[in-house]
């Protein structure tokens, strides 16, 4: 029975080991995952949002969302990616001296600018393919509404919400680590995920999609129009609010936010628990 799946002791350690090979990444290793994993993320929120644009009722749209979106770091883990939000996971190692807090910095800034390359790639093929055309142009409605949101959420809610995030997407990918199978996996990664979708807290790669795509949108009178019908949010306010800056005002917050959820509300308590059983065991 203690061999049907890994010890949290183990997975730290796993995650450690693994962070010593994102801290050696050559550099075009490095973008080149980091461009694979934004654009994944970005799949993921494309895909719910056009699922749910037409759903009224909140908790319904959420829930199918949350089933949808996982798809994202499953592609991620299987496949091949480095995702910023899990990689903060590294300061277990900085802390265990595996590599130094230089190279957890260069890692981290070569994958966030990396998965915002490839989520703004997909969220501009996105646009171009006539997706957001979908129910009338009420998806390219939605998408404004999603990003007008997070464009205008405040700095101290969009960091209590990127901890929130960050929280579950550490653990979805901790416990990725933990199953010993694909199917375990793909459970492990599902649930978590899916709680911080319905949650609707926020993911600052997934806002790397989220935010453009709406920005995009924002340019098609008929999707405004249309916004304005189904939301009661007018030109004027898209306009003043959805800009490059609102995108900004957003992607730092919540950036803080995921680091501070992933770092110190999962590495470092999970490496103070666990540092006696990993030491031992390398001894």
């Amino acid at each position: 029975m203690d061999n049907a799946f890994n010890s949290p002791a183990q997975v730290l350690d796993a995650n450690m080991k693994a962070g010593v090979g994102k801290a050696k990444l050559p550099l075009l290793k490095c973008i080149l995952l980091g461009l694979m994993a934004g654009a994944f993320i970005a799949f993921g929120g494309a895909s719910s949002n056009a699922a749910v644009h037409n759903i009224a009722n909140q908790g319904l749209s959420k829930t199918l969302a949350g089933c949808i979106f996982p798809v994202g770091l499953m592609m991620i883990v299987f496949v091949g990616g480095e995702l910023f939000t899990g990689d903060c996971l590294m300061i277990a190692g900085v802390v265990d001296k595996k590599f130094g807090v230089l190279a957890m910095i260069r890692t981290l800034v070569v994958v966030f600018f990396s998965n915002m390359a490839g989520a703004v790639l997909i969220a501009t093929f996105v646009y171009f393919s006539g997706l957001l055309d979908y129910t009338d142009g009420a998806l390219g409605a939605f998408t404004i509404k999603i990003a007008y949101g997070k464009a205008t959420i405040t700095p101290f809610k969009a960091v209590c919400s990127g901890i929130l995030c960050n929280i579950l997407v550490c653990m979805a990918v901790l416990m990725a680590t933990a199953a010993k199978d694909i199917a375990g996996k793909v459970w492990a990664i599902f649930f978590p995920i899916c709680a911080f979708v319905i949650g609707g807290w926020e993911h600052c790669v997934a806002n790397m999609f989220y935010i453009p795509a709406g920005l995009l949108a924002s340019m098609n009178e008929h999707y405004v129009a249309r916004t304005e019908e189904l939301y009661g949010i007018t030109a004027d306010q898209i306009s003043a609010n959805l800009t490059v800056g609102g995108f900004a005002s957003n992607l730092l917050p919540v950036t803080i936010g995921n680091m501070i959820g992933g770092m110190v509300f999962v590495a470092l308590p999970l490496y103070a628990i666990h540092r006696s059983k990993i030491v031992n065991k390398t001894k």
